[in-house]
């Protein structure tokens, strides 16, 4: 009775840390992980198909009439490690990210590095090997670096070394790939500096004001899951323009709460201050 407490306790755990992620990053990684189940239970032969269907093939004409690879490869890995370690990168960084920039923007930034991290890879095949291409390495890196650009001193920890601020190991990831471009060590570098230029020039645009999500909300809204709102006016009630006022208090705190990630990480808010920013995130 005790272990099949035990077990039921774990799946009950692993349940509900699953449903706390952030919305985006949920669906991402459960995705994902179902895509590589299917991978490992179906073979070679499985994989085989998989990857002549849905990997990113930069030869022409492929990339042209058969667009849905420039999405669909960022879904399949070549083995365990390679698909571990680009879902825990995409939790431990992207997951603040999200709660700052909210799940819509999220998605686009994600997504559109995957595809800026194909086309550069497409342009430069005949240079550097016509090659197809799987993983979720080159979104992975869009993600990386909106992180350091939302968050520059954060500290990143890796084995065996101190802490590295996000702004200086962004720039070291990036920088390996542009040294090891070309080289045979079935790395898609290109992928990555494709990936790492899509986040870089969408959070620019995300802190000066453009709206990233407007691509799916159209959408949303096309398929009738997201419908205006209009309230009735009510003509006996006096207009009080307090907005303004309510906006500059908002934005006191919401700099508050960047700048202790800014010196602390984002583990050390309280879970008050990591509501209020996800709250504080969704109006921006």
């Amino acid at each position: 009775m005790m272990n099949n407490q035990s077990y039921d306790s774990f799946w009950n755990t692993a349940k509900r840390g699953f449903m706390r992620m952030p919305t985006a990053i949920r669906w991402i990684i459960g995705s994902t992980t179902i895509v590589f189940l299917i991978q490992m239970l179906g073979g070679n032969f499985v994989n085989n198909l998989l990857f002549q269907a849905f990997a990113f093939d930069p030869s022409f004409p492929t990339v042209f009439i058969q667009p849905w690879r420039l999405i669909t490869y960022a879904f399949l890995h070549v083995g365990f490690l390679h698909f571990l370690f680009n879902m825990l990168w995409l939790y431990w960084v992207g997951r603040s990210v999200e709660e700052t920039i909210g799940p819509r923007s999220f998605t686009i930034v994600y997504f559109s590095a995957a595809i800026f991290g194909a086309l550069l890879d497409a342009i430069f095949a005949n240079i550097f090997g016509l090659n197809l291409v799987i993983g979720a390495s080159g979104a992975v890196t869009g993600v990386l670096v909106a992180f350091a650009m939302l968050y520059p001193r954060a500290p990143i920890m890796l084995f065996l070394l101190p802490p590295i601020e996000a702004r200086y190991f962004v720039v070291g990831w990036v920088l390996i790939d542009v040294l090891f471009i070309g080289k045979q060590d079935s790395v898609a570098r290109l992928v990555h500096i494709g990936g790492a230029l899509s986040g870089y020039l969408l959070l620019k645009a995300y802190k000066n004001g453009t709206d990233l999500s407007v691509i799916i909300r159209y959408f949303e809204y096309l398929f009738g899951k997201l419908k205006p709102s209009r309230k009735p006016r009510n003509n006996n009630m006096s207009i009080v323009r307090d907005v303004e006022v309510v906006e500059e208090v908002e934005q006191s705190e919401l700099d508050e709460i960047l700048e202790k990630i800014s010196k602390d990480g984002y583990d050390a808010l309280t879970k008050e201050e990591k509501q209020k920013l996800f709250e504080l995130s969704k109006k921006k």
